[in-house]
């Protein structure tokens, strides 16, 4: 329970402010426990993200998974991909991770991030097969590419509207450069 209060802890503070306020004395603070004691769960912050990752990432991908099982043709299944990762880049497990992954993490969490990436792709490549492409894996790359772009464009408080840039990624994903 202390762990879960402290990933909880964690994730509110890297919401709020970013990758300074995730500090030990902040996260005793946030739990009521010693500071000495957030050391027997974490030995640093990059071990408190990549637990937060560990945690919160399967929780994603089986959303995203969730919302294409219930889309009922292929483009659908592409849109739901596209949709629900837009949807989750708002919500503050995944905001908190972003605050801190960048510069934080070695070189060994990292790795871990971008596999738990490749396996959310995994989920639309059969998809991609269903609509014809020669190369899905190649496409859904690409294709999370653009939801990469996405996200940042949202978490970066740009001009546009959030559903603004959430449509815009839909129509590249769904229409290409056509923009039809």
């Amino acid at each position: 329970m202390q762990r879960g209060a402290l990933l909880d802890a964690a994730r509110s503070l890297l919401s709020e402010g970013g990758s300074k306020a995730l500090t030990f004395p902040a996260l005793a603070e946030r739990t009521g426990l010693a500071r000495s004691s957030v050391y027997e769960y974490f030995r640093s912050r990059a071990a408190v993200v990549e637990e937060l990752c560990a945690v919160d990432f399967p929780v994603w991908a089986a959303e995203v998974e969730a919302a294409m099982a219930r889309a009922a043709t292929p483009e659908a299944r592409v849109e739901a991909y596209v949709r629900r990762q837009l949807d989750l880049a708002g919500d503050r497990r995944h905001r908190a991770v972003v605050a801190i992954s960048a510069g934080e993490l070695d070189a060994g969490a990292r790795e871990k991030i971008r596999a738990a990436h490749g396996g959310l792709v995994t989920l639309v490549v059969e998809t991609l097969e269903d609509l014809g492409h020669h190369r899905p894996r190649l496409a859904a790359m690409l294709l999370q590419g653009v939801v990469d772009s996405a996200v940042r464009r949202l978490e970066l408080g740009a001009a546009e509207d959030s559903e603004e840039i959430i449509e815009a990624a839909v129509a590249m994903v769904l229409h290409g450069v056509r923009g039809g």
